[in-house]
């Protein structure tokens, strides 16, 4: 029996419970069968648990320098157009740039405003998760001076905005030995006191290495806060990546960067132009739409396909 089939028996079995005489004489155990019923079902449409909720965005650049840096500059002002777009609300909680405006790394937080209304079932998470991935660009470099066709590699990691989620602290559990904490002076807004008090704070998962850095905020308490909520969400998107490896029969090294093997899309400016997603064969030429627009919409409604 497939996993699709499990659900939907499930569904059947609590549905035919609903409808005995006394399925009302106990309400608090009559909507606890109610809401696992609306989990199971938003579950067989593919709704995933967290994709009604925000997001969180890193864009790593990857092989290629100033080139890969300057990719990774271009994808963070692609996707501020989509969000505007959408309506949603975003907030730089990390940055650190080269001297030519580009980004070795950027962390921004992707809110649903509380009036806006989810469609389909998808928040931020919901909408953006499948843009994780290796995105990869083909262009005539601007920083070379033989103005040869250069490639570029930034990764993009979207995992659920934890915030104030009492379940997920559950779910993902960190006791305090597995985690270090180091300090250092913030380098971007946040009052009088940046640079003078060591605000920012570092917090390093020790079995799996995973790094989050956090300066946004005004103190060392509320930064730490905010980077456990971060790392929360790594380790629950590393969890969810290994299920979804298993389920597929994949094989997932234990000693290679899988992540930057993971290629999803590709912005070829030169000799021809087209963006291409690999996974759902997607694809257009009309570069400037995607990358200038940031109407990324072609991309993401192939992506509901995805599990």
């Amino acid at each position: 029996m497939t996993q699709k089939e499990e659900l939907q028996k499930q569904i059947e079995i609590l549905e035919s419970a609903m409808q005995a005489p006394d399925f009302w004489s106990d309400k608090m155990r009559a909507q606890a069968v109610i809401k696992e019923i609306s989990e199971l079902k938003e579950k067989l449409a593919g709704v995933g648990k967290y994709d009604k909720g925000n997001a969180v965005m890193t864009i790593f650049s990857g092989a290629g320098g100033d080139d890969a840096e300057d990719f990774s500059r271009m994808l963070l002002e692609m996707y501020f157009k989509y969000i505007k777009n959408r309506g949603w609300e975003v907030r730089l909680l990390h940055e650190n740039k080269n001297d030519h405006g580009g980004y070795r790394n950027v962390t921004l937080e992707i809110l649903a405003p509380s009036t806006h209304s989810v469609r389909s079932g998808q928040g931020p998470y919901g909408t953006l998760k499948n843009e994780s991935g290796v995105h990869r660009l083909v262009r005539v470099s601007p920083f070379n001076a033989k103005k040869l066709r250069h490639t570029s590699f930034s990764m993009v990691e979207v995992i659920p905005d934890f915030k104030g989620d009492v379940a997920s602290a559950r779910d993902i559990e960190i006791p305090e030995r597995d985690i270090r904490v180091e300090f250092s002076r913030s380098s971007g807004p946040g009052g009088q006191n940046v640079n003078k008090r060591e605000t920012a704070v570092r917090v390093v998962h020790i079995p799996t290495n995973i790094a989050v850095h956090m300066e946004s905020e005004r103190s060392q308490e509320h930064n730490r806060n905010k980077a456990m909520e971060i790392l929360r969400g790594k380790l629950w998107k590393r969890l969810d990546d290994e299920r979804k490896a298993k389920e597929s029969g994949l094989y997932v090294s234990k000693t290679t960067e899988i992540e930057w093997g993971n290629q999803i899309r590709s912005y070829v400016l030169h000799p021809y132009k087209m963006v291409k997603d690999h996974r759902t064969g997607a694809e257009t030429s009309d570069v400037e739409k995607i990358l200038e627009e940031g109407d990324i919409s072609l991309f993401v409604e192939a992506e509901k396909s995805l599990s």
